[in-house]
């Protein structure tokens, strides 16, 4: 299951950034009313300005935000669905899910946080190839098997692998944003 390729470092970043109620309620804002300033923000998400413009600047280091100078300020908005930037897929899944789910924020969040873990990226890669074993999946990543069950766990409960008969296997991932989350970690 190992590779020698990288294990998708940006992928499982972006998962960490955005696992992160309170950056996903920014980035809902956002798509509602791009052109926000940091301290517009940060007040009508009650936050300090501090965390605003931390969050704001994390978002737009993982490429899903722009920002642009007017004058002495700085707005923000979604980055653009055109351009092929390396996170245009991802802001355009984020986008649907914020347009079309009903809790888009635990949604989000919910999916994200089954790649904030190089590991994680790792096993659903290998899963990809074929259905295996655990004891395959052991032997073939060197992942200790304590460490390997809680990987699984929380791929299974995020609805990305499934277990049937001991055979751990890719599931069919829910909605635009799992599906955009899964063809990434297959190195799409």
């Amino acid at each position: 299951m190992l590779t020698t390729l990288p294990v998708q470092p940006t992928l499982w970043r972006t998962c960490r950034a955005i696992a992160n109620r309170t950056r996903l309620q920014i980035f809902g804002l956002l798509v509602r009313q791009p052109g926000q300033t940091v301290s517009a923000v940060a007040a009508r998400l009650r936050q300090p300005l501090s965390v605003a413009s931390a969050y704001l600047r994390t978002l737009e280091a993982r490429g899903l935000l722009t920002a642009r100078r007017v004058g002495r300020r700085v707005e923000y908005r979604p980055s653009p669905v055109t351009g092929g930037g390396p996170a245009q897929g991802l802001v355009v899944a984020l986008r649907l899910a914020f347009q079309h789910e009903s809790q888009p924020v635990q949604t989000i969040f919910r999916l994200a946080t089954a790649f904030t873990h190089p590991r994680r990226v790792e096993i659903f890669r290998g899963l990809l190839a074929a259905p295996q074993t655990l004891e395959q999946m052991h032997i073939a990543s060197g992942i200790s098997g304590r460490a390997l069950r809680r990987h699984l766990r929380k791929l299974e409960a995020r609805g990305l692998v499934t277990c049937r008969q001991g055979m751990y296997a890719v599931a069919d991932c829910p909605g635009a944003f799992g599906r955009e989350l899964a063809r990434l970690a297959a190195g799409g």
